[in-house]
């Protein structure tokens, strides 16, 4: 649902939303009012004007939503920054570690494309609470695992949470607050996304260092606990209103520019993952620097990627498809640096924060592409985008870790600067499918929108 790609990544319109006085702004306003059509269509109607507060949730529900985002986005990629104290402890490799990114991943694309269909007679409001029970659940049985496979266990439940909750978000979204203050819940459901993204890594790496990986993954639980608390006090009763066919989103792949443009997308996002999944160890053993430094070169990729993600916003709403194929020549170029200078920790650092701040707005060009190529569809687009960015993150995440293992981290870099000028290619063929068709045009989107 529209609500999977505002996940990706990361925090993309949390900044975007703070520049709505400029054209980026007004580019983003047009695009959530878009989803909030797309959702009234399919029966998801936002709420009346005239309904009462508490009939509808308010405000305090969807900070109820926010909390949930900002656990769960932590939850999801706190293994990144823990993954060496982590393997040891486990006694498997950093490869083998680090797929706890890739079950995660395979489970959230199973759960985002059939959830709909399989929970159509089941309350919103109970859905999102089982899930949120789901993610406590998980991070009990990660903090606690006796083993790897107790480990991946616990990671495939959090897996079963992004797909679910990120299939819902929006859509529940619009549904708690009136009309006129849609696009700011939705802004602010994004701002949780976007702080997580921020502090998580470098958090996760302090805390780390003090009270163990499993101290760490711990701290997920009671703040679950109170994300639930907060969802059984605030949420509304929310029958659900799905008509929707599992199969639509799928259907969209016979539209040629829609097949290139994904294959581009899972390109890119494939690539990110295939080398930031391993950043620690490259970092702690190419490098050389300790876990302080460590977490702030995490950072510092976090708050250089809130700037990106505000300045490409700007840029996507005349220029997007030079952004577009522009983004991955750029990564691949850094990917390129960080196996050339990898000993240089000042260069590293430096490639690093370029890395964050390109990286982390990719999911505003690319779901700006999605609303301008399918604008009667975004609902079933954005099913089909987080499906192909988490299995792309999930084949990255996988392949990446048996390269890391068996050869280095120069194939698994590799790998990544190839995947990276695969999605460039893309990226053009995708430009010149959409310009035969006459629809690069910004301008006509604004305008029919």
């Amino acid at each position: 649902m529209v609500g999977r790609l505002l996940r990706y990544k990361r925090g993309a319109y949390f900044l975007g939303i703070a520049a709505r006085d400029g054209a980026a702004g007004k580019e983003m306003e047009m695009t959530i009012n878009a989803l909030g059509a797309a959702a009234a269509a399919d029966g998801r109607d936002t709420v009346p004007e005239t309904q009462s507060a508490r009939q509808r949730g308010g405000w305090p529900a969807v900070l109820a939503l926010t909390l949930c985002v900002s656990t769960l986005i932590a939850s999801e990629f706190m293994p990144m920054s823990l993954l060496t104290p982590l393997a040891a402890d486990l006694a498997v490799t950093e490869g083998q570690a680090g797929q706890a990114i890739a079950v995660s991943g395979i489970f959230a694309v199973l759960t985002s494309l059939f959830i709909a269909a399989a929970t159509r007679n089941l309350d919103r409001r109970l859905l999102l609470m089982g899930l949120t029970a789901t993610m406590l659940t998980s991070g009990v049985i990660v903090a606690f695992a006796p083993s790897y496979p107790v480990f991946m266990v616990g990671r495939a439940l959090i897996g079963v949470v992004v797909g679910g909750f990120w299939s819902m978000s929006a859509a529940s979204v619009m549904r708690l607050v009136p009309e006129r203050d849609v696009t700011r819940a939705l802004a602010l459901l994004n701002g949780g996304n976007a702080l997580a993204t921020t502090v998580a890594a470098p958090l996760g790496s302090f805390l780390g260092q003090f009270i163990g990986w499993r101290g760490a993954f711990f701290c997920v639980v009671p703040l679950a606990a109170i994300t639930l608390a907060w969802q059984y006090l605030t949420l509304p009763p929310m029958p659900s209103r799905q008509r929707a066919d599992s199969l639509a989103t799928l259907r969209l792949l016979a539209l040629g520019r829609v097949t290139l443009g994904m294959v581009a997308l899972g390109a890119f996002f494939g690539a990110q993952f295939t080398l930031f999944t391993y950043l620690r160890p490259y970092l702690e053993t190419v490098t050389g620097v300790g876990v302080n430094t460590l977490s702030a070169i995490l950072l510092v990729m976090g708050v250089a990627g809130l700037a990106g993600t505000w300045a490409i916003g700007r840029l996507v709403v005349n220029r997007l498809y030079p952004v577009l194929i522009g983004m991955p020549v750029v990564m691949a170029i850094l990917g390129a640096g960080l196996i050339a200078f990898g000993s240089s920790a000042v260069t590293v650092a430096l490639l690093l924060a370029v890395w964050g701040f390109v990286g982390t707005a990719a999911p505003v060009g690319w779901w700006t592409w999605l609303s301008r190529t399918l604008p009667e569809d975004t609902e079933a687009g954005g099913g089909l985008l987080v499906a192909v960015v988490q299995l792309a993150l999930t084949v990255g995440a996988a392949i990446g870790g048996l390269m890391f293992d068996r050869v280095g981290y120069h194939a698994t870099f590799g790998l990544s600067v190839a995947l990276f000028a695969m999605s460039a290619l893309f990226a053009v063929l995708t430009r010149r499918a959409t310009e035969a068709r006459g629809d690069a045009n910004p301008a006509a989107h604004l305008q029919t929108a």
